[in-house]
């Protein structure tokens, strides 16, 4: 009988439609966001090599030592970011300030 009732509530779980995934539409923004800061800061740090006998000076560039790091730093740090947010309920939300008014 504790089947029965196990099963019946399965069922109406998932006719009500309330899937929980873990997560959601803006967190995979954000992660395609951090993903092309990313790209950017590798890319801004990609150039010509010192080859030769001859000194390359654009190794020394502000876009490769400075700007390209720090771009793909803050991409990691939003990609930290959106794999951790999480949208508050306004269920749960609600709920907490009803029994807070009683």
């Amino acid at each position: 009988m504790a089947k029965e009732e196990k099963k019946t509530q399965a069922v109406e779980n998932k006719a009500s439609g309330q899937i929980s995934y873990p997560l959601g539409k803006i967190n995979f923004i954000f992660m395609g966001i951090s993903l092309l800061l990313i790209v950017i800061g590798f890319w801004l740090m990609t150039g010509s090599a010192n080859v030769g006998e001859t000194f390359n000076e654009d190794i020394f560039e502000s876009s490769r030592i400075s700007t390209g790091p720090i771009i793909s730093f803050l991409g990691f740090v939003l990609m930290a970011f959106a794999i951790i947010y999480r949208k508050k309920d306004k269920k749960a939300q609600d709920d907490t300030t009803t029994e807070v008014k009683e």
